[in-house]
């Protein structure tokens, strides 16, 4: 996906460019917090190249909407630091074929597509299980209390089928969610000296900075988890 390239943004010209706030309201469905601070910041990182006109004003090429929509999705979908899904981006602009970050058995996603909305009989069906697992995930404050639910639903129910295989219950992951709300009070204390700024960019930045923090904690419990279970084979 050579979206970024300006060979990709030289077939787009004057009706086919658009401005910031066209850009936003064709995104702002499926990325409601999306604003145009987070544009800008995106282009200062350079995962994204608008072109500029004479005047200085930013335009974008239906190529640079659909990198957008591929950037913001690895961000809301897979949590990926900015530096990760830019070397993602540079290989797909090069032709290769990478594996997804951070994702085994993720599905790439879709330049067009948007993420699938679920109603909860839909989420039960699509991950094999029973309307009392996805009860009892609800319970333990795995997921929560919805209509509707995403991907990322259906996955964790799935790894919940997995784990009762093992005697593993949702009952026994509650402190999970105590775990992360003290990992979220961690990432907020760490940014405030951003996050008290106040205007649209730092407010960009801290949210960039907060799923930066998330990957390296992830990181750490991953490593505490697989050092534990090798000193089971000790």
């Amino acid at each position: 996906m050579a979206a970024g390239s300006a060979a990709a943004r030289a077939g787009a010209v004057g009706p086919e460019l658009l401005t910031i706030g066209q850009v936003l309201a064709r995104l702002k469905p499926e990325f409601p917090d999306l604003a145009g601070s987070k544009l800008r910041f995106l282009e200062e990182r350079e995962l994204i190249t608008p072109v500029r006109t004479a005047s200085g004003y930013r335009k974008f090429s239906q190529a640079d909407v659909d990198r957008l929509r591929v950037i913001l999705g690895l961000q809301r979908d897979h949590y990926l630091p900015l530096k990760v899904i830019k070397e993602y981006l540079a290989d797909l602009d090069a032709g290769r074929d990478p594996v997804l970050p951070g994702g085994g058995d993720a599905p790439k996603p879709s330049i067009l597509g948007r993420e699938r909305r679920y109603s909860r009989d839909e989420t039960v069906r699509a991950a094999g299980t029973s309307p009392m697992l996805l009860a009892d995930a609800v319970s333990a404050s795995l997921l929560p209390a919805a209509d509707t639910y995403g991907d990322d639903a259906v996955a964790v129910l799935r790894a919940l089928v997995e784990l009762q295989r093992s005697g593993i219950e949702p009952r026994h992951l509650r402190t999970f969610r105590a775990t992360a709300d003290r990992e979220v009070g961690l990432i907020e204390s760490a940014l405030m000296p951003v996050s008290r700024r106040g205007d649209a960019t730092s407010k960009a930045k801290a949210v960039e900075l907060a799923r930066e923090i998330a990957g390296h904690l992830e990181v750490v419990r991953s490593n505490l988890i697989r050092a534990a279970i090798s000193r089971l084979d000790a």
